[in-house]
């Protein structure tokens, strides 16, 4: 596991493939039909819509940029059960002495805490990995420690 990699879920990897093949392509070309419009209006150093368009193809080019860096360092996660907390996982936990909840170790560009996908790099992402079922883990987070056990790796 290097810094600069980014870690995704097949569904992931396939999902930005396709938004920066929308942004090179339909993004860019109603850009361009926009640029054109603005032209047509005549004086370019006033024109408010030249240099909307011109702002969207920037930010645009930039979002580009981004996912093509991203996906160049992109290696896809497998799911395959080891019995051992990695990424690709979820993870059922208690608590302690609370309800179960369950996560599933993700990259940063997937995680959504909202829906139990954390990062592998946050707090709990770094606490459960390479932990077993029936491990104990104890979490600092900014209300102090917390428990969990580990239920179940799937």
């Amino acid at each position: 596991m290097t810094d600069d990699t980014e870690y995704l879920s097949k569904e992931g990897y396939i999902e930005l493939q396709k938004k920066l093949e929308d942004l090179k392509t339909k993004k860019r070309v109603e850009i361009a039909q926009r640029l054109e419009y603005a032209k047509s209006l005549g004086d370019l150093s006033e024109n408010a819509e030249y240099s909307e368009a011109k702002d969207a193809q920037m930010s645009n080019e930039a979002e580009v940029a981004k996912l093509e860096d991203l996906l160049s360092r992109a290696e896809v996660i497998s799911t395959i059960v080891t019995g051992e907390v990695r990424i690709g996982s979820t993870v059922s936990v208690q608590k302690e002495k609370n309800g179960e909840e369950r996560f599933t170790i993700v990259g940063r560009e997937e995680a959504d805490p909202l829906k139990g996908r954390i990062s592998l790099e946050s707090p709990l992402g770094k606490a459960f990995l390479g932990k077993k079922k029936n491990d104990s883990v104890l979490v600092s987070t900014p209300r102090g420690q917390v428990q969990y056990l580990i239920l179940e790796i799937a």
